[in-house]
């Protein structure tokens, strides 16, 4: 037997080992995750040392799941797997069409949801360019995209904001807005899809994540993305106990005014 094979065969075991699929649903949604050509793309990250073990889920969703994943030195990534089955493709169709970045001539499914796990892996080096607290991505192969885990030492994932509100909400909302002006001014994107789901809270420190749908600012619908988006977090925020005019933070974020300072209201 080919030596490869056999040690990717041997990889995959250790990476499957600690999953569990037990009921009817999880078997159904296992197969959905692990099909035959995902399978093949963790072989292979496998082999390239990305990853050793692929642990159990940090968050379940409609279109990818993620995963722990351990490294031989004992380091955790997180294992973002978009599944092809169940993927929204008119949704990936919507937000991937009109960006510069991609010419996406094709109805294959698998191939616009490799097309869409790219332009999240782009989207977060944007990001990260513009000094943003986001995942800093590892690797991008097909349908899977490893990137930094946010989380404790002991391997505990951080919450969302929905699941962990934050302590002092006034200085966590001035945080977004400035998060969200880097992302506008220098990164040149709009998150499309910002709310507290879609918001971890690291140690009272927000992290932005799921950046897939991200778009650049001079895609024609840009700004209903971004006046969207503020009306979620405001909405939100309200929830906490801070209200701040929409259209001062739409400025704030677009760089009409030049501090957010007198825009937040107990």
């Amino acid at each position: 037997m080919d030596p490869k094979v056999s040690k990717a065969d041997a990889d995959l075991r250790k990476m499957l080992a600690e999953k569990r699929i037990k009921s009817v649903e999880d078997r159904r949604v296992g197969s959905e995750v692990f099909d035959q050509k995902t399978l093949k793309t963790l072989y292979k990250l496998a082999n390239s040392n990305y990853i050793n073990i692929l642990n159990g889920a940090i968050s379940t969703g409609k279109e990818a799941n993620v995963f722990k994943g351990i490294h031989e030195d004992g380091h955790i990534v997180a294992v973002k797997i978009y599944r092809i089955a169940t993927s929204d493709f008119k949704k990936m169709q919507y937000y991937i069409q009109g960006d510069p970045r991609f010419r996406v001539r094709t109805t294959n499914k698998r191939h616009l949801v490799d097309d869409w796990v790219n332009k999240e892996f782009r989207n977060l080096n944007r990001c990260l360019e513009a000094n943003m607290d986001v995942p800093k991505p590892v690797v991008v192969k097909n349908n899977v995209l490893i990137m930094e885990f946010i989380g404790d030492e002991d391997g505990n994932p951080a919450p969302t904001l929905k699941d962990h509100g934050p302590e002092d909400p006034e200085a966590m909302l001035e945080i977004l807005i400035e998060a969200m002006k880097k992302m506008y001014q220098d990164a040149q994107l709009v998150h499309g899809d910002l709310s507290v789901f879609n918001i971890l809270n690291h140690h009272e420190k927000p992290v932005i994540i799921d950046v897939s749908q991200s778009m650049v600012v001079d895609h024609p619908i840009s700004m209903e993305l971004l006046e969207r988006d503020i009306e979620n977090l405001l909405r939100d925020f309200k929830k906490f106990g801070v209200s701040a005019s929409s259209e001062d933070v739409k400025k704030e974020i677009t760089g009409k005014i030049e501090s957010n300072s007198s825009i937040l209201k107990r």
